[in-house]
């Protein structure tokens, strides 16, 4: 399949630029593949959807205020650091703007001195491997200099960092949102453990290969960045007894999705345990554990509607776009959800 295949038209004024003024009333577009019936809610509804026994599969990743912005040492020139991800305590993988003052040894200082960093090597993709000086507490000093890390084609101020994390957000480590759950809120998740929903919590640390555009004509070719995840034996016990029982999977978005199916043997029970996972999911992939997902509107191209093509057909999700910009739901990651439903 070649990367044009999962082009398709979004007028620029449908890209969400903030989030609604309360998570759970964003619109839902409920998808029924084997009908091929559309249905138009509020994402609240999610509720009526889903029956006692289903798991609900979300990702607890909290998103680190990971860009920095500051001054290389000697030459006061402007520096951007995001960081991706931790390689030893004090040590982390970053993306660097602009690499050319980014040389070996170099030395950065952001939020007036609170944080130095130097630099110690160049990654193959092009980043660096930085080792960072402080005193005290790293996350807490990240909190005060660091900026929340939006996507490049959201252009307002975030006013509220918090409405860039899920309500659920427990461990650090993630450059960007998983941005289906940013819908939920406390007593909607309530609502479905009342309703005898299996609530399980895995952890995938989002990259920001999340929205680097496939370069490559054949989608084959695409290589995916890897992403550190951790499947507790808790989550595990969850996710298998539902399989055990014909009860549902559901993904809440494509990286508790991908974090499934990077566990799962052929049977699709999943095994507990940490690791990194570069799976790419497209179609012709046949899933072993997720059989729902609830998941945002994506970018042409991305890896994210592969992903979700893979489960509801390439064709199909097209049309289910197309129609989804004719009704003007907002998209991308402070948009409208979608409700991939198997019933």
């Amino acid at each position: 399949m070649k990367v044009t295949d999962f082009d398709y038209y979004l007028p620029e004024e449908l890209i969400a630029q903030t989030p609604p003024e309360k998570r759970d009333e964003s619109r839902l577009l409920v998808y029924h593949p084997y009908s091929k019936r559309m249905e138009h809610r509020v994402f609240r509804d999610i509720v009526e959807y889903l029956v006692p026994g289903d798991c609900l599969v979300i990702n607890d990743t909290k998103v680190l205020p990971a860009r920095l912005l500051g001054r290389r040492e000697d030459t006061g020139g402007r520096m951007e650091f995001v960081l991706l991800r931790r390689e030893q305590q004090d040590t982390w993988r970053v993306l660097v703007k602009p690499g050319k003052r980014a040389q070996i040894g170099a030395r950065f200082v952001f939020g007036n001195g609170l944080l130095k960093a130097e630099v110690l090597s160049v990654t193959e993709e092009g980043g660096r491997i930085v080792r960072f000086f402080f005193e005290g507490v790293f996350e807490e000093v990240l909190d005060k200099v660091g900026i929340m890390p939006l996507p490049p084609y959201i252009h307002e101020e975030l006013k509220d960092r918090n409405r860039y994390q899920t309500v659920y957000a427990e461990y650090p480590g993630s450059a960007a949102a998983p941005t289906a759950g940013l819908h939920f809120t406390p007593e909607l998740l309530r609502q479905m453990e009342e309703k005898g929903v299996r609530i399980a919590r895995v952890t995938l640390h989002v990259g920001l290969g999340t929205f680097r555009p496939v370069k490559v004509e054949d989608i084959q070719d695409h290589v995916m960045h890897k992403e550190v995840y951790e499947v507790l034996p808790g989550a595990a016990d969850q996710i298998n007894d539902a399989k055990k029982t014909g009860s549902r999977v559901i993904a809440v978005g494509t990286t508790s999705l991908r974090t499934l199916e990077s566990v799962a043997d052929d049977n699709g029970f999943v095994k507990p345990g940490k690791g990194e996972t570069g799976i790419f999911i497209f179609p012709g992939y046949q899933m072993k554990t997720a059989d729902a997902l609830i998941t945002n509107f994506h970018l042409p191209k991305s890896t994210l509607l592969m992903l979700v093509c893979a489960l509801a057909g390439r064709e199909e999700m097209l049309n289910v776009y197309k129609e989804a910009i004719a009704r003007r739901y907002r998209f991308f990651s402070f948009g409208d959800a979608m409700f991939i439903t198997d019933k």
